[in-house]
């Protein structure tokens, strides 16, 4: 900021100017131990599906309450928990943070959001999201995400509906 003209300036202080930062001679390289470089996100079994902002995906669950459809003996806690991992699948396919349409298609393909969910699937997801809510359960939330393909996680929220009603087997990868 520059000075008002009635403040006295010595001769011998030498009035500052701008000065770029020393040049580095080689390129920037990620050394850090944390750095993820060349291929990108690790994938293998039991590290999930990494994306951004995928916290936002519980506050996206407040919009649920109330409309999701249990089976006798089911828990909102344990279908939440277990959707919630094939929302961010389907988010980190995009490349982007989770959105409704993520966890709509997810409560969807298991029948969450369907007023008469047909037995045979009641019977298929019962055992399995047992208990998932538990942290202790990562297992068997993973089993879950898996059992959903990228290729239900790419369709549009209402040609996974329609699928739904239809031909729900063909939206899971059960083997």
């Amino acid at each position: 900021m520059a000075a008002p003209e009635y403040v006295p300036l010595k001769p011998t202080d030498a009035p500052r100017a701008y000065a770029s930062n020393p040049r580095r001679p080689e390129s920037w390289v990620a050394e850090r131990p944390g750095e993820v470089v060349d291929a990108g996100q690790p994938r293998a079994d039991r590290l999930g599906n990494q994306g951004p902002d995928q916290g936002y995906a519980y506050r996206l669950l407040r919009q649920f309450v109330g409309k999701l459809r249990l089976a006798e003996g089911e828990l909102v806690e344990d279908a939440q928990a277990g959707c919630i991992g094939v929302a961010l699948k389907r988010a980190s396919i995009f490349g982007r943070a989770p959105v409704v349409h993520d966890l709509t298609i997810a409560f969807t393909v298991w029948g969450f959001l369907d007023e008469s969910a047909p037995q045979a699937l009641i019977d298929l997801r019962r055992p399995m999201f047992a208990e998932v809510h538990n942290p202790h359960h990562y297992a068997e939330q993973r089993a879950i995400v898996d059992a959903v393909p990228e290729s239900t996680l790419r369709m549009a929220p209402q040609a996974v509906a329609d699928a739904h009603r239809s031909h729900w087997r063909s939206l899971l990868d059960l083997t």
